[in-house]
């Protein structure tokens, strides 16, 4: 590997230039016009600029392949959010003889919709959380919520960090929450599928994170506590 295209900006930038550097990997970072002087372009190697705004200029996979392909890259980094659990794009980004640096497109499509990641644990026999089998609506909201119990957690099936979630402890404050959500995970993910899930009032949020490569190898890193 040596140039690589960060799909991202701000601070998840700043910290995979600042890895690629002391693997003396150069960073290639990209920005529609509104953040031309945004920091993560200034600490990148090399800068393309992408067409559309915000968010969406982000989502843009046909833009982020050319950018790759005009910076001459070998490989695509996509942080977190945004493009990151993104199948299709995984896949495109090999198509077009990328290394994207992340699971496969399979892991991804098994794990990145969080409502078939469910399924798969059920299937498995691992515990889950209370919570609606499938993508709910606007329509079917109410019911699927009432059959759980309030308190409820609406959670947007793509992407992570956090985004796309809503905490609703009664039938009268759903509807809104339910537009926030659907609205708030399409802008960041390109996906406003949502789904319920009982909302744990004090939990405790413990990771193992299992890292594997291409050759084989795996480890993890301990556990960590979360919350």
């Amino acid at each position: 590997m040596q140039r690589v295209l960060i799909a991202n900006r701000g601070e998840i930038a700043l910290r995979l230039i600042e890895a690629s550097a002391a693997l003396g990997i150069e960073s290639v970072a990209i920005h529609p016009p509104a953040d031309a002087n945004s920091l993560h372009t200034r600490a990148a190697d090399h800068v393309r600029q992408l067409p559309g705004d915000g968010v969406a200029a982000y989502l843009d996979i046909d833009a982020v392949l050319a950018a790759a392909a005009d910076a001459g890259c070998d490989a695509v980094h996509p942080g977190y959010g945004f493009l990151a659990e993104n199948a299709d794009f995984a896949r495109r980004c090999t198509a077009s003889g990328l290394t994207f640096v992340g699971p496969s497109p399979e892991a991804l499509e098994l794990f990145g919709d969080k409502v078939a990641a469910r399924r798969l644990a059920i299937e498995a026999g691992i515990p889950v959380v209370p919570g609606t089998p499938t993508a709910i609506t606007a329509d079917s909201a109410g019911s699927e919520a009432a059959a759980i119990g309030y308190p409820v957690m609406l959670k947007a099936a793509a992407g992570g960090g956090g985004r796309g979630m809503r905490a609703v402890t009664s039938a009268d404050d759903l509807p809104e929450a339910l537009e926030r959500c659907v609205g708030e995970a399409t802008t960041a993910f390109g996906d406003g599928t949502v789904f319920i899930e009982k909302l744990i009032a004090r939990p405790r949020h413990i990771e193992v994170q299992v890292l594997a490569d291409s050759t084989g190898a795996v480890v993890h890193l301990w556990d960590r506590d979360c919350s």
